[in-house]
């Protein structure tokens, strides 16, 4: 047996990468990527054929774009021509997102806040091919519940009022001729309008119950006349159609015989790539993902697939983040790899040249850090789920702490890829069980509504039976098992804590919710139409009486008494999904009849904690909270 594998520090796990997420310029002659300045993650800008070696300065050849000293960036795009970068930005996790322009061209000039209208949320943006200039934004300026559709002009700033919503409207989408408004019926169910002049044209309806966070993904065809889209109609899996804007027919595009089309779980997180695969420059659509153990893309484009073996042959990982020149001749794209945090490639179709740019956590090295292995576990309904097990490396893979790492939603997955939790977790010793829990995305239909009515019923049973098989199977110790996870994983691990309290030694809830019934209650003005299809039939509806009653009796505010095992919480203060008191609830409780509990706060923060210093503290308290009731390694023992 090798020795243990040496004890990496939480902040080489959770500190800034040196460089992420590059994007190519429309013209393929830059960069643009994140890189740390003052402690935050900034834009900067090089010419793609710099010496990537050189540091991020003007000497090596590198130009920082912004300057935010308060809150990493995470999300950031080339205006259509390559004018300008555009980014978001919050305020401490309050997720009022802004749209800030900056101008490659006067790096010293500070960046411009395009939405500059306190209590607003930008909620989508849009840039078109044949209106380089402009971009379309969506706010709810006019009132909180309410999703209007405006045009920006990039240079001057001018805000111009192109529709409003009448209450129902959920998202706006220009195509090269239409005006297209999402709404979500009383029904549930999702409608496509053509908005008009006159009077709203139906284009097609959509069960509310396949599309539970409405149609994903979706982009209009280059003519304009169509939209890609994901659809189960008629089937379990979902498939890309092209939707017929005339018609509001589908036409089968691709699909998969066994895996759906890889969504909602990217779109509801722009750290993932996108399902479809479009050119940046016309819009044309040149593959689609698909995921299951492992990724799989389809190219749809004759020149993709000349184009996507020479990206395979870069990395033994999935391709993850790509993007291109308009001509899409120049690429420069990323890999997601479980035990290797990401590789950036630079690849010329013209020349067959290609050079790694960089890696972001160059500190990190592969061999020391644990594989993650896909596996197959049956319910005890005969339900089959999906699971993620990591062991760590070094040491024998017997009778080892275990930790149930729950995935938020719970409409979401996990997947094969680098996750700093699951490599933290494992290089402390415990295993790491990741259970894709009835609920979850990326199965099927019938895997995703079998969750119905199932929070803390089989939902909870999943993650039981999964923990069964691991302790069956020799890898856990039974008496040394902690759950933990964020959002709805959080409430899991309050259900654990509370709902079967001999099975767990500890539980850790990250922003997780602890009654039912406030989250519903609580949702935000203008996404009360959209949980239609996901809180109300899968949560209960609080104002029918019964339901109500039921959904206490599923919450762990309500069985807080039962729990025995030490408890750590985590909140953002400023999170505006799940309200801190879910947690100041718990821990008032707890506190009151002497219990063990930690609680973590962070006044800067809101749902998930962004910058580095919030992070570094988070997971130093976790390790050292694991380390006293499991017993595994930690950097201050």
């Amino acid at each position: 047996m090798t020795a243990p594998s040496k004890l990496i520090a939480v902040e080489d796990f959770f500190g800034l990468p040196t460089r992420s997420r590059a994007v190519l310029s429309p013209d393929g002659t830059k960069v643009a990527y994140l890189a740390p300045w003052r402690g935050r993650l900034n834009v900067f800008l090089r010419d793609v054929d710099s010496d990537w070696a050189t540091p991020d300065d003007e000497d090596g050849g590198a130009r920082r774009i912004t300057s935010d000293e308060r809150r990493n960036i995470d999300t950031f795009f080339w205006s259509v021509d390559g004018r300008y970068l555009l980014f978001h930005q919050d305020t401490d996790g309050d997720e009022n997102w802004h749209l800030h322009r900056a101008d490659p061209s006067r790096p010293d000039d500070p960046a411009v806040d395009l939405t500059p209208f306190d209590g607003v949320r930008l909620l989508g943006t849009q840039l078109s091919p044949d209106r380089p200039t402009t971009i379309f934004v969506q706010l709810n300026k006019r009132r909180p519940e309410m999703i209007d559709l405006f045009e920006l002009d990039l240079t001057t700033g001018r805000l111009t009022s192109i529709a409003e919503s009448p209450g129902d409207v959920t998202s706006w989408l220009c195509t090269r001729n239409r005006l297209l408004a999402f709404t979500v019926e009383d029904s549930g169910d999702q409608a496509l309008w053509e908005w008009t002049t006159d009077e709203p044209r139906l284009i097609s309806r959509f069960l509310g119950a396949d599309f539970i966070f409405g149609v994903l993904p979706v982009a209009p065809t280059p003519d304009g006349e169509g939209l890609w889209i994901g659809s189960s109609r008629g089937s379990d899996r979902t498939r890309l159609v092209r939707l017929d804007l005339a018609t509001g027919e589908q036409i089968g595009v691709d699909s998969h015989p066994v895996f759906d089309l890889d969504t909602p779980r990217p779109e509801a997180d722009p750290r993932f790539p996108s399902s479809l695969i479009l050119s940046t420059g016309t819009g044309e659509l040149f593959g689609c993902r698909y995921l299951g153990a492992r990724q799989e893309i389809h190219p749809l484009h004759p020149h993709f697939a000349e184009v996507l073996p020479k990206l395979a042959e870069l990395s033994d990982g999935d391709l993850a983040h790509v993007s291109c020149d308009t001509t899409a001749q120049r690429w420069v794209v990323d890999f997601t790899h479980d035990r290797d945090p990401g590789v950036t490639w630079f690849y010329d179709h013209v020349t067959g040249e290609a050079r790694l740019l960089f890696r972001p956590f160059p500190h990190l090295e592969p061999d020391q850090l644990a594989p993650v292995t896909p596996i197959s576990i049956t319910a005890r309904d005969g339900l089959t789920l999906p699971c993620h097990l990591t062991l760590p490396i070094g040491i024998e893979q017997r009778d080892l702490p275990t930790v149930v790492l729950v995935h938020g939603g719970p409409w979401y997955r996990d997947s094969w890829c680098y996750d700093p939790e699951v490599q933290l977790l494992a290089n402390r010793g415990y295993a790491v069980l990741q259970v894709n829990l009835r609920g979850s995305t990326g199965y099927g239909k019938a895997h995703t509504r079998a969750a119905i009515g199932q929070f803390a019923g089989r939902m909870h049973d999943d993650l039981i039976d999964a923990l069964d098989w691991a302790i069956e199977q020799g890898y856990t110790d039974p008496s040394r098992t902690a759950i933990y996870g964020c959002s709805f994983g959080g409430y899991s691990a309050l259900v654990g804590a509370a709902f079967t309290p001999d099975r767990f030694a500890a539980a850790i809830s990250y922003t997780g919710m602890s009654d039912l019934v406030d989250l519903v209650r609580s949702v935000v003005p203008f996404a009360r139409r959209g949980v239609a299809n996901s809180y109300l039939p899968y949560m209960g509806d609080p104002d029918d009486p019964e339901q109500e009653a039921d959904m206490l009796a599923r919450s762990p505010i309500s069985r807080v008494d039962d729990i025995t095992a030490p408890v750590l919480l985590v909140h953002g203060a400023n999170d505006v999904r799940v309200h801190r008191r879910h947690s100041d609830r718990v821990v008032d409780a707890l506190r009151a009849r002497g219990a063990e509990v930690e609680y973590l706060l962070n006044e800067n923060e809101g749902h998930w904690f962004i910058n580095p210093d919030s992070n570094i503290e988070l997971y130093g308290t976790l390790e050292r909270f694991l380390a006293r009731h499991l017993g595994g390694r930690s950097s201050t023992s």
